[in-house]
Formats: structure tokens, sequence, C-alpha cells
């Protein structure tokens, strides 16, 4: 296939072309012309999302995460960072036609400080080390930890782990060649996973100024899930019996724009990430660029951390000569209407045309 347009994110319309689902920038005879105007994107990235836990709650059958997977797709999104997954989903690497997942195991906790039944809950926390190595090995580069959660008998938000033996898994994880991330609501886990040499953090809303400078200082990456935050109302009001905790979370979910501005603004690495899975439904990538965009990003910056940039952050290509052919086009430059977001004109995944949408009818 051949495709002419503007290709992002240098922005040079350019002609190229795909065989054997990989791009060339040299003639293809005979290549069908698939577009002679329009965005060209490197597939998008949902960087925090949970192909095989059900909208609702409740574990994913085969059929189920396969659906989920399809929406990620139709919507772009042709790399997936699972941050946390109860299921086994490698059965979908079987499935060209799906997206890539980057799986990060199974989250890791305490007893009652997650929820229920979805990671793995530890009695004593100096397993911790161990578990790390063992998510490591079984993951895709990744491993995810529960690093706050409401404790009940305080009625907060509380640290999961101490600060040593956080740098104990941590330096696990590494050893296997893996990343860590964190699940963290509040203020006071984040100073020790970052000083014990964490690789991000997700959500991320109890960010302050002295934390928000070490994770610049350390190069720590923050995944907002800023679509995700907007449901802490909804917690808060649930959470009737811990007004404490209702209260901080309100707190948080209500100066949550300015903490990612000022993190962006101190130069912290900034991803796209959902949470799709359990209360947010899959393929809403765009409106994560769309809220990360409202939150001190240029609409830009904002693409690209769903997208190149992300892309790099993961190890994976963006559209480059021999790289797989992985791309979504727009027939509107989706950083000036980020509406087009939501209606790509073509995807290509792996070399093949696996959406379309017409501009006339609205039909895929």
């Amino acid at each position: 296939m051949h495709l002419r347009g503007v290709v992002l994110p240098d922005g040079e319309v350019r002609d190229l072309w795909v065989r054997d689902g990989l791009v060339s920038f040299e003639p293809i005879a005979g290549a069908e012309t698939l577009c002679g105007t329009g965005w060209i994107v490197p597939g998008l990235v949902d960087a925090h999302c949970h192909v095989g836990i059900r909208y609702g709650g409740g574990n994913e059958d085969r059929e189920g995460a396969i659906a989920q997977a399809e929406i990620e797709r139709d919507a772009g999104a042709l790399l997936l960072r699972d941050a946390g997954a109860p299921i086994d989903t490698q059965f979908i690497d079987e499935h060209e036609e799906l997206p890539r997942i980057i799986r990060a195991g199974r989250h890791i906790a305490r007893p009652r400080r997650y929820i229920r039944e979805l990671g793995i809950e530890l009695d004593d926390e100096r397993d911790l080390p161990e578990i790390v190595a063992e998510q490591a090995r079984f993951g895709d580069g990744w491993v995810k930890i529960v690093g706050d959660w409401i404790d009940r008998s305080v009625g907060d938000l509380r640290p999961l782990w101490s600060d040593a033996i956080l740098k104990e898994a941590i330096d696990a994880a590494h050893a296997n060649g893996a990343r860590v991330t964190a699940h963290v609501f509040g203020e006071d886990a984040l100073p020790g996973l970052i000083n014990a040499g964490i690789d991000c953090i997700e959500h991320g809303t109890g960010l302050t100024d002295d934390t928000i400078e070490l994770m610049a200082e350390h190069g720590t990456a923050l995944v907002p899930t800023l679509i995700n935050i907007d449901t802490f109302p909804e917690i808060a009001d649930s959470a009737g019996k811990f007004p404490i905790y209702a209260a901080h979370m309100r707190d948080l979910h209500a100066r949550v724009r300015r903490t990612v501005a000022h993190a962006h603004d101190a130069g912290v690495p900034i991803y796209a990430g959902t949470d799709a899975g359990g209360s947010i439904r899959h393929g809403r990538i765009a409106d994560e660029i769309a809220a990360l965009s409202g939150a001190g990003l240029s609409k830009h910056d904002a693409l690209g951390a769903a997208s190149w940039n992300a892309r790099t952050w993961l190890g994976r290509p963006s559209i480059e000569a021999g790289a797989p052919a992985d791309f979504v086009v727009y027939q509107e430059d989706p950083r000036i209407n980020p509406a087009a977001l939501a209606t790509p004109q073509y995807v290509v995944l792996r070399g093949r045309l696996v959406k379309t949408h017409n501009p006339v009818t609205g039909h895929r």
C-alpha cells in the first residue's frame, strides 16, 4: 500500500509505502494508494489499561478480553501497556489483527489494601522482593505494585510498604530486566517510591512541589490517568464511613490538573493512559489526550504522550523505515481539531488495514 500525507511528529508531507507489514520510504511498484492527503500518526499508545478486567469488575474470559483489545484498536490504540491484569492475556499475541500488549503481570498488594481478588496479596512485606522478581519474569519488562490504598483502621490513604523493602524490591526487578510502576493516589507513599528508584508513578494525584522535583531529578515518569481521576468525586460520595478519606479524594481531584501542569513544567516525562478496565470503558484514549491538553500540555505534546513519545519510552518504533507499519490516518490535523481523534479515517496495524471510517456515511 501507498500513502501520502503529513507524517507526525515532524510534520513533513511525505510518501510512504508498506510491504510485508513494514514501512518503506522507497517506492514500491504496483502499490495501491490508500490516501493522498491526511495526517499520519504513529499508532496510539494507551500506557495504562487493563485488558482482562471486566467493566464494572471481575475477570474477563478470552472472548471478552479480545473484544476489549478490538475496541482499543478501533480507537487507534495499537500498543497497550497493561498495568496489572488478573488473567494471562498472552493468547492475544496470537491474533495479528490485535494490538500488542506490554504486560506487567498482576498487581502486588497487601491483604485488604486493594481491590479484592485482583492482585497478589502478601501477608509479610518481606516477601515483596521475591514476588517482584517472579512477576518480572512473567511480564514483558514491567512490574506493578500498589503503593497506597485506604487503610480502614485510620480512615485515609496510607502507604503499603516500608521504604527499605521498596528499595530491595525495585532493585530485584531491575536485576531481572524489568521496570517498576506503582499505583499511588496520596502524598505519603511518593518519597519512598521515588527515592527507591521506581521507574513510573501511576495517577500521582498527591504529588507536591518536593516530590515533583524528586521525580524530575530521578527521571521518573508519570501516567496521570486523568479520565479515571474524574471518578474521584463519585468515589468520595460512596465513602460516607470514611469522611477524612472522602475529603482527601475530593481535594486530590480538585488540584490534579494543576499538579500535572506543574510536573510537565518541571520536566517530568508524562504519558497518556486511560486506566480502562473496571470503572473506565476501553477505547477512550482520545479523551485522555484531550484531558492532558487541558492540564498544561500543548496539543502536540499531549498527542505525543499517546503516540511517538510513549513509543520511544516503551522501546517501540514510530514511523521509520523497516519498522512495523502501525499508524493511524486522520482527515484533519488531530492537534488542531482533537475531535478528529475520535474518528480515525484509517487504522493500519502490522501493514494491515484493520479499520476504515467513511467520512460521508460515518460507517465503518
